[in-house]
């Protein structure tokens, strides 16, 4: 090999080493920009130095935000009390045990809680309890029943051989003690074998039951409940007087929603210190009521007081515990408001202070709306 190749491979192989031998070089600290991820776009959802939200259109249509314009109007004073759901007299009713006895299944077997029933239907049959020396001594009673009957007819049978020779009123005293003796065997071995039956007092539906077969119940202890689900009642509680004396109005509130109540009448006794007051609802929403179920009922008075309709799921909490509602100020721009409110309907609330006629306030989303930090 002449001198130039020796040259010309030790110069390559020098550079190989060279290359393969140099350090790997690492870029600085924020200058690696391999598998880093992209940096945050300012354009998302961002509470404001001020305490107002940024909220772009698609952040809005994703959030499902609706908001609603309020208008100053003269609404009614309303006070709210709490109230539990009764039943109504009318609709409704309560089987009870007459006797003390067992329970037995009706012809349909024992009802089920919600089952629809009619009245006079057949529930239950209660099988009356006797002691053993009472069911003694009626069967030994209805014994010398049977045999004073089965005299009776044979001397009803010779007197009636002997008509022609025997007054007729002899005759008849004789058919009617046969008669009168048949009736009092018949009653006495009905009360040996009677079931006392439960029947339902209304149509309707099952809204409570209370025993299983075979079950022994006291003579007035409650068996079933019967209600018409559409038509309830909603007792409340009033501490003052002079709310009954003021009523032009009255609703509770069912969820989002709220039902018109008519007011029926308030006690004239007080109960733990207060004014029990009725009111009556109808319509398949109060379906979803049970009895018994506490419920804030609003009563509006005739008094009116200058205000905005805001719905009641519109307010929320600041951190400072204030009520505040989120007024759209600008298109992507949210901001709260402090707000006073007084109670309306249970679905909307009335803002004394705190907006302004036209402010459109969020009434969808809104919750979602206070978390973004």
């Amino acid at each position: 090999m002449n001198t130039n190749c020796l040259k010309f491979i030790s110069s390559v192989t020098i550079a190989l080493l060279l290359t393969g031998g140099l350090p790997q070089a690492w870029a600085g600290e924020g200058h690696d920009h391999g598998d880093a991820p992209a940096a945050a776009s300012g354009n998302g959802p961002s509470r404001l130095p001020d305490g107002a939200v940024f909220l772009p259109k698609p952040a809005q249509r994703q959030l499902k935000v609706r908001t609603a314009i309020v208008h100053l109007d003269q609404l009614p004073r309303s006070i709210e009390l709490a109230g539990k759901v009764v039943m109504d007299p009318n609709a409704g009713g309560k089987v009870q045990a007459m006797v003390a006895g067992r329970i037995e299944p009706g012809p349909q077997g024992l009802p089920n809680i919600g089952q629809s029933v009619r009245k006079g239907q057949v529930l239950a049959y209660v099988v009356p309890s006797t002691g053993q020396i009472e069911r003694a001594n009626q069967l030994a009673q209805l014994a010398e029943l049977r045999a004073a009957k089965s005299l009776a007819e044979k001397r009803l049978a010779r007197l009636q051989e002997l008509a022609d020779t025997v007054p007729r009123k002899e005759l008849e005293a004789t058919q009617s003690e046969v008669d009168s003796l048949g009736e009092r065997v018949l009653a006495v071995g009905a009360g040996l074998a009677n079931r006392d039956a439960l029947l339902a007092p209304v149509s309707g539906v099952i809204a409570s039951s209370h025993v299983v077969a075979g079950q022994v119940v006291d003579a007035r202890e409650l068996v079933f409940e019967v209600i018409n689900p559409t038509r309830l009642r909603i007792e409340a509680l009033a501490y003052d007087a002079e709310v009954a004396r003021d009523v032009a109005g009255a609703s509770v509130a069912i969820g989002t929603q709220s039902i018109r109540l008519s007011f029926v009448g308030a006690a004239r006794s007080l109960r733990e210190q207060a004014l029990p007051m009725l009111f009556r609802g109808e319509g398949p929403l109060l379906a979803s009521l049970a009895v018994g179920q506490p419920v804030k009922v609003y009563v509006q008075s005739a008094t009116r007081v200058g205000g905005l309709r805001v719905a009641a799921a519109s307010l929320m909490k600041s951190s400072a515990n204030q009520s505040v509602v989120w007024v759209k100020t600008q298109p992507e721009r949210f901001e709260p408001r402090v707000v006073t409110v007084e109670p309306l309907d249970g679905a909307s609330v009335a803002v004394t202070s705190g907006l302004q006629p036209g402010d459109h306030v969020v009434t969808q989303g809104v919750a979602l709306i206070n978390q973004i930090r």
